[in-house]
């Protein structure tokens, strides 16, 4: 049963809002309040939605019990009604799912952080395959993607590239990213046609607010110099590069891609405040889920999560006992939002079950 205070708190909230916002008239607070509105309105619906079939379930179970009712009548109420409940059982299980407690990151942009692990030069070409994958994928939701370093591999592909995601919901749909990856399939430098298995590590981290953190300037070395790779006389005779050292922590920070020294500084801190922020919520959430059970992987980016095996066109993720015969299709980019939704819904599944229990 579904806690009808809780469902009277929220839709009562929402007028209240709807109703201020309609006399306001400081700008600050109009959008305040149409952000609070924005959030709630889509669950006020499904809360009235909810209770219409609710109250229309209620109507035809009276019609079908009522004893002056005609056999005929009945027979197509108890009809009506099977269809009706399995509607009501749907719009039941979406507003449990609405109502279980957000991450607050998951509205935000993501720091995407990809590295080559074991296999040499195989490693750094699926690390750059990966990449890909995700850059596609985040063109297809109308993402914006922007590279913020990166170090290219000896025969393509990335020994470490970083970049951030922005864009509605980016950290919701790739958080379960972060693990270690490995790749099965023969090497273009292969010439045995043997299968070589080698790994990358990724890591998603939820990009901080200005109000999420707070970095004192005093715990901050910060370092210029010149950028290294292409670029010809301009690199050489410009210190662009960029290197935050945040003190307290020890995390080192140097981003290069750009030649303006300002905008690599910007893009230095912004990657060191979404580290030091995911250091910060790994501490919290290991204090809040001490004893939580129903977890999508135990977050520990140690462990290996997934395996893609090109020759037999499969990807199977080892925590949820997914398996998808699509490898090429996802490797493409639209058709990982597969994995990105089974994911997402084992973990709803997980909470739901941690709630009930």
């Amino acid at each position: 049963m579904l806690p009808q205070d809780k469902l009277d708190a929220i839709l009562a909230r929402h007028d209240e809002v709807a109703a201020h916002l309609n006399e306001a008239a400081d700008p600050a607070l109009i959008v305040r309040l149409s952000k609070e509105l924005s959030t709630i309105a889509d669950l006020a619906r499904q809360i009235r939605d909810y209770r219409a079939f609710d109250a229309e379930e209620r109507q035809i179970v009276a019609l079908v019990e009522d004893p002056v009712s005609d056999a005929e009548m009945k027979a197509l109420a108890e009809e009506e009604l099977a269809a009706l409940r399995a509607r009501h059982d749907e719009a039941e299980k979406a507003l449990r799912i609405a109502l279980l407690p957000r991450d607050a990151a998951d509205d935000g942009n993501a720091i995407l952080e990809v590295r080559a692990g074991t296999g040499g030069d195989e490693a750094s070409l699926f690390a750059g395959d990966l990449f890909r994958m995700y850059q596609r994928y985040a063109d297809s939701k109308g993402w914006r993607v922007e590279i913020l370093s990166m170090s290219e591999g000896t025969v393509g592909g990335y020994k470490e590239i970083v970049a951030e995601i922005q864009g509605v919901g980016v950290y919701a749909r790739l958080k379960f990213e972060s693990g270690v990856h490995r790749v099965q399939r023969v090497p273009a430098t292969e010439a045995g046609g043997r299968i070589h298995t080698s790994a990358a590590t990724v890591a998603v981290l939820p990009e901080a607010a200005d109000v999420d953190l707070v970095i004192d300037d005093k715990d901050l070395e910060i370092t210029t110099m010149r950028s290294g790779g292409a670029g010809g006389q301009h690199v050489n005779k410009t210190e662009s590069a960029v290197r935050i050292t945040h003190v307290p922590s020890g995390l080192a920070i140097v981003v290069q891609e750009e030649r303006s020294q300002h905008k690599n500084k910007a893009k230095a801190l912004a990657v060191l405040r979404a580290r030091l922020y995911d250091l910060e919520r790994q501490k919290l959430d290991k204090e809040r889920a001490a004893d939580r059970r129903a977890q999508v992987g135990s977050g520990d980016r140690s462990e290996r999560i997934r395996t893609y095996n090109f020759p037999q066109g499969r990807l199977t993720d080892h925590r949820i006992g997914l398996t998808l015969y699509k490898l090429e299709e996802i490797m493409e980019g639209p058709a990982f939002d597969d994995v990105a939704e089974a994911l997402i819904t084992s973990h709803q599944a997980a909470l739901l079950a941690g709630e009930e229990a």
